[in-house]
């Protein structure tokens, strides 16, 4: 029946679709009743008329699996180390990546980096050289980015079209941090008819869009960002970077709860999601792959922003422990598996009496709602006295840790932090913390602790079953503790 919120809708009335699965009404609702979002439909523009499509002549037949050349999904290097461990080894030709974070955090700063070390050829293996898809050459006339005649490379060009900035500040960026090459070329378009008209000129090996919400179609209605066009943006370049075989960078920003901005059919098109994260008052930036067709989603990136630009950080163990020449009661040091990156990482917790009738819990760095668990378990099953007081937690160097092995350090501070006594020196707590206040053992134990005692730590408190999985490291201590308390007497001795 017409007007029903069931997706099945008469050919008149108002038609009205979701902008964020597509699903269509013949009549507004609040509700999509497909996703569940809320206050996503929109009107379509007309009456919902059902279309079929007839076939049509076919312009590329299908090849046996055994004919089609791999050697075109090999990923090249982008010349920073870091920002490749996220990538699973590199860029695919032909691949579409949206890097998002919030504004301010480097994201800009680091593509800029990369379009010039793929500019210069500074990518490793392969490079950024060949003849496009298609065997056209690229039809390069006026200067690069340096002022330099690009005629002289055998490689590529590559693209960086800005839509929020000009190519005056852009150069000004690229001279800061030393991004400046021949073969870069600066776009400052709004257009998709124009950035298409671009990459069609330049036949580029790489292009940067920074952002996809800054540019639009006057093909379709609605301002710029909207979920119509941004859709429309992103359909459009995924579709010449597959048939071009160009690696697309495309720049996304991001919800105020930190989610990427613009309709979820975005990351399900593209091919790699990439998430920046970091304090914008610490220079510190991790950046992880949250979606990846070519590689992990489970590596993180490390790196240093600074005036000078954005470096990679290959060992970035000890960035995230706080600097101190005594010992602080209610801090505690785990480590955390990162991929396959063992990070060791400190834990501060702050507990002071409350006369509220509500005591206060903030966390930083942490899961709230994990947080609250091992607050209970801790003051339930370790009998510490934590009820009345006002709890504060934080991580140092602003990582984020999400891994239930750190709860065990989670709790150990608490207790230090309650009992204002310091834990050992030369410490570190890895372990699971359960419900029932046993300590739950955590993959990785062994490469954890092997890290531990690369930086010098002397103890170690762990899950039963640890010691006689593997070898222990030289020079570290390692006990097993069955539960909560027993961690609390072993670290704090009471």
């Amino acid at each position: 029946m017409a007007g029903k919120a069931n997706g099945r809708t008469s050919r008149g009335g108002a038609a009205y679709r979701c902008g964020e699965c597509g699903w269509q009404t013949s009549k507004w609702v609040g509700r999509c009743g497909e996703c569940q979002a809320w206050g996503s439909l929109a009107e379509a523009g007309g009456p919902l008329v059902a279309r079929t499509t007839a076939a049509r002549v076919v312009e590329r037949a299908a090849v046996p699996i055994g004919e089609v050349d791999a050697e075109a999904a090999v990923a090249r290097s982008t010349g920073v180390g870091e920002f490749d461990r996220v990538l699973g080894g590199g860029l695919v030709p032909g691949a579409v990546v949206l890097v998002a974070g919030e504004p301010g955090i480097g994201k800009s700063t680091l593509l800029l980096d990369v379009a010039a070390r793929a500019a210069v050829g500074d990518s490793g293996a392969g490079g950024w050289t060949g003849t496009p898809a298609g065997g056209r050459a690229p039809r390069v006339g006026g200067k690069g980015a340096a002022g330099a005649d690009p005629r002289h490379s055998d490689g590529r060009p590559v693209l960086y079209v800005t839509g929020e900035e000009s190519v005056a500040q852009v150069r000004a960026r690229a001279e800061r941090i030393g991004a400046l090459a021949s073969t870069l070329y600066l776009a400052a378009e709004t257009d998709l008819a124009a950035v298409l008209g671009q990459i069609e000129a330049l036949a580029p090996a790489l292009v940067v869009v920074d952002s996809v919400q800054t540019v639009a179609s006057a093909e379709v209605e609605g301002a710029a960002g909207n979920v119509t066009q941004v859709r429309e943006v992103a359909a459009s370049l995924i579709q010449v970077a597959k048939t071009r075989g160009i690696a697309v960078l495309l720049v996304g920003h991001v919800t105020k709860d930190g989610s990427i901005a613009g309709p979820r059919v975005l990351e399900h098109l593209v091919d790699v999601v990439v998430q920046f994260e970091g304090d914008r008052h610490s220079r510190l930036r991790l950046v992880r792959a949250v979606k990846n067709r070519y590689g992990p989603t489970d590596e993180v990136g490390c790196f240093d922003l600074s005036d000078s630009g954005i470096v990679g950080l290959a060992d970035p163990s000890g960035l995230f422990l706080g600097q101190r020449t005594t010992d602080v009661a209610g801090t505690c040091v785990t480590v955390t598996l990162e991929g396959r990156r063992p990070l060791v990482t400190e834990v501060q917790a702050l507990v002071d009496p409350s006369d509220l009738p509500t005591p206060r819990r903030a966390t930083s760095g942490l899961d709230r709602a994990r947080v609250d668990m091992i607050l209970a378990v801790v003051g339930r099953r370790a009998r510490v006295p934590i009820g009345r007081s006002d709890v504060f937690l934080s991580t140092v160097g602003g990582v984020r840790l999400s891994e239930p092995a750190t709860d065990l350090a989670v709790a150990v501070a608490l207790a230090s932090a309650v009992l204002d006594k310091p834990v050992r020196a030369g410490t570190v707590a890895i372990g699971e913390v359960g419900l029932a206040g046993e300590v739950r053992p955590v993959t990785g134990a062994h490469r954890r602790l092997a890290e531990a005692a690369r930086l010098g730590f002397r103890y170690a408190v762990v899950p039963v079953g640890v010691l006689g999985a593997g070898p222990v490291p030289d020079g570290l201590r390692v006990v097993e503790a069955a539960s909560v308390g027993d961690a609390v007497r072993l670290t704090l001795g009471s």
